[in-house]
């Protein structure tokens, strides 16, 4: 199960994924028949990400996707006016009963109600690139900057001979009134 990129945001129903990031926050496009875009403000907006999201357990935390594991070998969901403690029992055997409230088991439910038609609810979750292959990478951007860097500087002592350096002009913020 690949819940890579699904996030619950703080103040709004449902889940969305995480499409991109701009300067002003995070663009996000629901899970649901719309498909409404939305951009989540950085500095007011909580985003959690399924992926990372655990329940509280008496001995460890339980992982949300072996939640939906089990949720899904079961096969069926219950009603979420009833009582949802006996199900969640079975599901989530371990969870602290004292910390994991009604309300957590019926957002659960619901998520996984939102998620099981998903074509990523049934795929595999991506593996982290082993080691070897991380260092690669990391050899290869450290190459591509110096590139780079090389490129700019000799970009800039162009500039410079071609130029005479005088002192910028600065603005003036005073305002007159009236104006």
């Amino acid at each position: 199960m690949n819940l890579r990129g699904i996030v619950a945001v703080s103040g709004r129903p449902g889940l969305f994924k995480l499409v991109g990031q701009n300067k002003v926050g995070y663009i996000l496009e629901s899970l649901d028949a719309q498909k409404a875009k939305i951009v989540a403000n950085i500095t007011n907006t909580k985003l959690a990400s399924l992926e990372d999201i655990t329940v509280y357990g008496e001995e460890e935390e339980i992982k949300l996707a072996d939640i939906f594991a089990e949720i899904a070998a079961k096969g069926s969901t219950p009603d979420l006016k009833g009582d949802l403690r006996p199900f969640f029992l079975e599901v989530a055997p371990g969870h602290d009963q004292e910390k994991v409230y009604a309300s957590d088991m019926k957002k659960i439910i619901t998520w996984y109600n939102l998620l099981k038609d998903l074509p990523l609810f049934t795929e595999e979750a991506p593996e982290t690139p082993a080691p070897a292959a991380e260092a690669k990478l990391a050899e290869e951007k450290t190459a591509d900057k110096k590139v780079k860097a090389t490129g700019a500087k000799a970009a800039a002592s162009a500039k410079a001979t071609t130029k005479t350096s005088a002192p910028a002009k600065k603005a003036n913020m005073t305002s007159k009134k009236g104006v």
